[in-house]
């Protein structure tokens, strides 16, 4: 009696430890680094000495070897009327038992296949099992919906940069309101560009939003993999994020002055330009400097005059038709095609059919850099004029009794042709031709084989000028925008190159 009692509890202790080593097993599919369905159905199968398969409720396999299932069989258990089932087919087991609750809408079928039969105990394998599947599959479905809902969130931001830029503030606070009520409930802000690796990026975004919360614009620069964009009405914003860059490797920050949000492109432009800057400096931080620009150094009433005669064209056109128009001449203007479609979210054939149309209305060849520069002036002028008032009415009121401005009136300022000579005077410091080379290539727009053939040299050297040009002048020109602009104002003020012709001097 001893020896048979003593058996039994031995059977009964083994029992219990084969027990505890299959749970155990089981409970470690659930730690971080094992969170896998596919490795659960693995091991299921390894464990049962079986075949274990995953289906969904239409019968597709998610993980597993196939098994065959009896439709009806499986159509029984995914709709609840048998939470599980078992059956003998041709010399094979098979058990398949519901993943999820009774009342809800099953999420798989968790099915085994073996050819001996089912014992207590892998029976109870695969009923636990298919708790470990549920928990697992849910984690997923729930991650999914998060990342679903991030992913939403992040297109809406970008959505509402985009209206901004092309100066739809309208539209923009009326897509913010419903998500960060009060955030573009401002006149101005400043927009700040942070740049690090692209593969460090997401992590930068996310704790500028964190620093930010509803209180700043942080959107993931659609033209840029390392750059993100953080529109910013609170000066505290951007305090905090000079803290976040500070130290940090490869980080960099450069921002805006403040500017109205229908100048976003505006602030975009300025905020790009200074982080250029930022890369050279110990904090890795840098804000656009006010400095003085041509347009302050002309004849207001004539400006503003000369910019509603260029842009009056426009005036015909729908309000948003109009909008859109001139915010995408404006991005164009400011960089190249390609890199305005994609903060804009369109192509770069729109953005050049836009910008096509908006020069054909104006009646300006956009081919042309000094009439880039003219064109950019003008909406500029416009831009900052409708920040105080509303649109192309405001212009001609602001103009007052000028008559007929034309682009050369501006031009003739004393105060500008003065600011022209000492600008272009820094390069004769230089031995080299620099100033000469610089008009050279503005007058062949940029293109450094047609400077060359003018200048007889080669055009390697007509390429190089232009790069030794840029800290003696303190402004970027290889990069179209507000820079290079400047300093064909500069070269037309100056004398150095022929004032273009534009439809508003005719």
């Amino acid at each position: 009696m001893a020896g048979r009692e003593h058996g039994a509890a031995g059977a009964r202790e083994r029992e219990q430890r084969r027990t505890t080593t299959w749970a155990e097993e089981l409970l470690g599919q659930l730690r971080p680094a094992g969170q896998d369905v596919r490795r659960v159905v693995s091991w299921l199968a390894g464990a049962t000495h079986g075949t274990a398969c995953l289906l969904d409720a239409t019968g597709a396999r998610l993980a597993g070897r196939p098994i065959p299932l009896n439709g009806p069989l499986l159509a029984d258990v995914t709709s609840g009327r048998l939470a599980s089932a078992a059956l003998e087919d041709a010399g094979r087991h098979l058990r398949a038992v519901r993943v999820g609750g009774p009342h809800s809408p099953p999420l798989a079928v968790l099915a085994v296949s073996r050819t001996t039969p089912f014992d207590r105990q892998t029976a109870e394998m695969v009923t636990h099992t298919a708790t470990v599947v549920e928990l697992l599959l849910r984690a997923r479905q729930t991650s999914e919906t998060g990342r679903r809902l991030r992913e939403a969130t992040s297109a809406l931001r970008l959505a509402i940069l985009q209206l901004l830029m092309v100066e739809d503030t309208v539209s923009a606070r009326r897509v913010a309101a419903g998500l960060w009520p009060g955030l573009l409930d401002t006149d101005t802000a400043h927009l700040y560009v942070l740049q690090t690796r692209p593969d460090d990026r997401e992590r930068l975004a996310e704790e500028s939003l964190g620093i930010a919360g509803e209180q700043a614009l942080v959107v993931r620069c659609p033209a840029e993999d390392g750059h993100v964009i953080v529109l910013a009405p609170a000066e505290a914003t951007g305090r905090a994020l000079r803290s976040l860059v500070a130290g940090r490797p490869h980080t960099y920050l450069g921002g805006s002055t403040r500017q109205s949000l229908a100048r976003t492109a505006t602030a975009y432009g300025q905020a790009v330009s200074a982080l250029a800057l930022a890369r050279c400096r110990p904090d890795g931080t840098a804000v656009y400097a006010e400095r003085t620009h041509p347009e302050r150094l002309m004849d207001p009433g004539a400006l503003y005059a000369w910019s509603a005669r260029l842009l009056r064209p426009l005036d015909v056109l729908p309000h948003h038709v109009r909008a859109e128009l001139v915010g995408t001449t404006r991005l164009g203007l400011e960089f190249t095609a390609v890199r305005a479609a994609r903060i804009l979210g369109v192509s770069r054939n729109t953005v050049r059919a836009r910008m096509d149309r908006t020069a054909g209305l104006l009646g300006a060849d956009l081919s042309r850099l000094s009439v880039r520069a003219a064109v950019h002036l003008a909406l500029n002028t416009q831009a900052g004029l409708d920040t105080t008032a509303a649109g192309p009415a405001a212009s001609a009121e602001a103009a007052g009794p000028h008559g007929v401005v034309r682009f050369g009136d501006l031009l003739a300022a004393p105060a500008l042709r003065a600011w022209a000579h000492e600008l272009l005077g820094r390069l004769a410091a230089d031995p080299r031709d620099l100033r000469g080379t610089l008009r050279a290539w503005i007058a062949a727009d940029g293109n450094a084989e047609r400077a060359a053939h003018m200048l007889g040299v080669h055009a390697q050297t007509v390429r190089g000028h232009p790069r030794g040009v840029e800290p003696v002048l303190e402004r970027r020109l290889l990069a179209t925008g507000s820079d290079l602009y400047e300093v064909v104002l500069a070269h037309l003020a100056a004398g150095d190159l022929e004032t273009p012709a534009v439809a508003a001097d005719e």
